[in-house]
């Protein structure tokens, strides 16, 4: 897979295998997370419904575990966000289309008929 390129953006833009693993990755794992919060969010919803003392007690636990988890999530998106950025950046060098750049600066402009 590495190596291989993929066009499956719609504009012509080709994904690098190697990157398309990195972001298939960090989507499992992020989903992976998102799983574990719907199991804490229903034992907390459980134990607060309860009443029962030591389940409230053992909410604060739970709600800093969830807490860190979208932490986590957070992060990763984060890291994808800049991942593909830097991907698109790459495979957009030399591109002369006039679209912006992530820096902001415009390349070469086509001026449209009103």
């Amino acid at each position: 897979m590495e190596g291989d390129t993929y066009s499956g953006l719609g504009n012509g833009t080709q994904i690098d295998g190697k990157i398309l693993q990195t972001f298939q990755k960090n989507f499992v794992q992020v989903q992976k997370i998102l799983d574990q919060n719907r199991l804490l969010i229903n034992e907390i919803n459980q134990n607060h419904e309860s009443k029962i003392p030591d389940n409230l007690s053992r909410n604060v636990g739970l709600i800093r575990e969830l807490n860190n988890n979208i932490r986590r999530v957070v992060d990763l998106y984060a890291d994808l966000s800049t991942s593909f950025t830097k991907s698109m950046d790459a495979s957009s060098e030399g591109d002369s289309s006039g679209a912006l750049k992530s820096d902001g600066k415009a390349g070469h402009k086509r001026n449209r008929p009103a």
